[in-house]
């Protein structure tokens, strides 16, 4: 039986690679109750859901992974973030038809792909940003992967209208302490074991029988799962600090125009409004300051 919304890391221990497994059910469908997308948008959104789960998996960090696609074509804007308390959200943006192609079919010819590594805390945010190359985004962040300088890994992911799952590969330093290099034997048997994979199992198999089918001879040591879950990080809070910001007159102006200010989250559809009173509350602390230049005698 699949564990459901789990993530597993998994070691091979007959050489030096590791691995995750997820897979995303509930968590999921929670995105996808609070949005209506057409078929190529929801499976290019899976993908991407279930890659930066497996790819967050791989870091130490308390903050967030962002994975950031940005093209002229149809579907241009995919947006998926990991916290490093396994929270997941994202969202897509498409106009008019999406064709069932390959990755500049569907993004645009010159769209690019952007991994994002917020540490939080005020600390300073990692940015890589690449072309978005391939056929697919597994084979997009395999290629990402590649021209970085981090160890070998390989990607693999599924998606349709009822989960999401993906597999990640992993070269580790050998026993001399050096990286793996992706030209050694046990790497490149790694890869060509798991690129027989296929979509069915991502989406079909737990993850003991998926590894042993295809790593029965490498030794499989899995690890305990992990709950993966769908969560937001809005709040009125927020909403309050991004009006401030616009600025007292602008959101009179507007409550003026409209009665009250709406303000609709992206990513979880969740509503925030303020009337006349919230308003005016929202900036009489700021307007009470005092005036530092003045003196009373």
């Amino acid at each position: 039986m699949i564990e459901r919304d789990t993530l597993h890391r998994f070691l091979l221990e007959n050489m030096p690679v590791r691995g995750e497994w997820v897979h995303l059910d509930a968590s999921w469908q929670a995105l996808l109750e609070r949005h209506d997308y057409p078929p190529v948008v929801r499976e290019r959104l899976g993908e991407a859901y279930a890659a930066v789960a497996l790819i967050a998996a791989t870091l130490k960090f308390d903050g967030s992974l962002i994975l950031q696609i940005t093209g002229s074509g149809p579907l241009h804007l995919l947006v998926v973030q990991a916290t490093g308390s396994r929270a997941l959200r994202g969202l897509a943006r498409y106009r008019g038809e999406v064709p069932a192609g390959d990755l500049k079919e569907v993004f645009g010819a010159n769209a690019r792909m952007v991994l994002t590594l917020d540490p939080g805390a005020g600390r300073e945010r990692y940015q890589g940003v690449v072309e978005l190359e391939g056929s697919h985004l597994a084979a997009a962040l395999d290629e990402y992967f590649r021209r970085s300088e981090q160890l070998p890994t390989r990607v693999w992911l599924a998606a349709d209208a009822r989960q999401a799952s993906g597999l990640l590969l992993q070269g580790m330093p050998g026993a001399d302490g050096a990286p793996t290099s992706p030209d050694t034997e046990d790497w490149t048997r790694a890869s060509v074991l798991g690129e027989t994979v296929t979509r069915a199992e991502l989406l079909g198999l737990p993850a003991s029988e998926l590894l042993l089918r295809l790593f029965h001879e490498e030794g499989i040591r899995l690890l305990d799962g992990q709950a993966m879950r769908f969560a937001c990080t809005c709040s009125r809070e927020k909403v309050d600090g991004m009006l401030r910001g616009l600025g007292a007159a602008e959101v009179r102006e507007t409550l003026a125009e409209q009665g009250e200010i709406e303000v609709t989250c992206e990513f979880c559809n969740a509503q925030y409004r303020l009337d006349a009173v919230d308003t005016e509350a929202l900036f009489a602390a700021d307007e009470r300051q005092p005036d530092v230049g003045s003196t009373r005698h």
